[in-house]
């Protein structure tokens, strides 16, 4: 049975884009000009769906690029996709937009509240150069950064878990049993985290909202993609462990 509260981990793995930093905001910001600026009517969900089939299949494809040079590739599929010849300027201008995807407004004062209770590990399908700037939008400076620059590969390889896992026993002496994932995805994280044996967390941010936005679906069903928890936010992961430490109190 997993245990009632995630108050007992001792480090907290976190998925950055679409967990801490709203990617989704981002990727829209972006793509809709863009795809204004072709002449291409297309809704916001079509487009992130759009976007998350093609990112998924450039990552597994070219797992030695960096981000934004994946986000490059993904505009020039979108653009076949839609009959649109991607001008060079504008495929790097999209690779570069990561840099300015805005935070969640509960990030930021939730990972000062946990980062006082358990070290803070963020594991990213990004490059450090582009983290950097998320870090910085923030406010937070990690105890642990993996990055898929680091790794070679992109989740939900299981190289990237087992790359961290390795990573935080060297630097704070903790096991997977320790661990607890942090993240929105199914796809890229929930579902290969509990394959390496790691207790996980939803943050399902999209909660009451139809398809998976700018992620793929979950490969798999079942208990294999039933996270640990579930809540709707970072605020609302906060309060699970006030309840705990409330709890517990004498």
């Amino acid at each position: 049975m997993p245990p009632s509260t995630p108050a007992a981990a001792r480090v907290l793995t976190f998925d950055c884009y679409g967990t801490l930093i709203d990617w989704e905001r981002g990727i829209l910001d972006a793509l809709e000009p863009w795809a204004a600026g072709c002449g291409l009517r297309i809704g916001p969900d079509a487009l992130l769906e759009a976007f998350a089939g093609a990112e998924a299949q450039c990552e597994a494809e070219m797992p030695g690029l960096r981000y934004p040079a994946i986000l490059e590739q993904v505009l020039r599929r979108l653009g076949a996709r839609w009959g649109v010849v991607v001008d060079e300027a504008d495929a790097a201008a999209f690779g570069q937009s990561v840099r300015r995807w805005p935070a969640f407004a509960d990030s930021a004062a939730a990972l000062r509240y946990l980062g006082q209770r358990c070290r803070l590990v963020v594991v990213s399908n990004v490059d450090r150069a582009s983290f950097a700037f998320s870090q910085a939008a923030l406010g937070v400076t990690f105890d642990l950064v993996v990055t898929a620059e680091d790794v070679g590969s992109y989740k939900p390889d299981l190289r990237n878990f087992r790359f961290a896992l390795a990573r935080i026993e060297e630097a704070f002496g903790v096991g997977p049993s320790g661990v607890l994932h942090v993240a929105q995805s199914l796809y890229h994280d929930i579902v290969p985290a509990r394959a390496v044996g790691l207790r996980t967390v939803w943050i399902n941010r999209r909660k009451g909202r139809a398809g998976w936005g700018a992620t793929p679906p979950p490969p798999v069903d079942g208990d294999a993609a039933r996270p640990d928890f579930e809540v709707p936010s970072l605020a609302a992961l906060v309060e699970l462990f006030r309840s705990a430490e409330a709890s517990s109190s004498p």
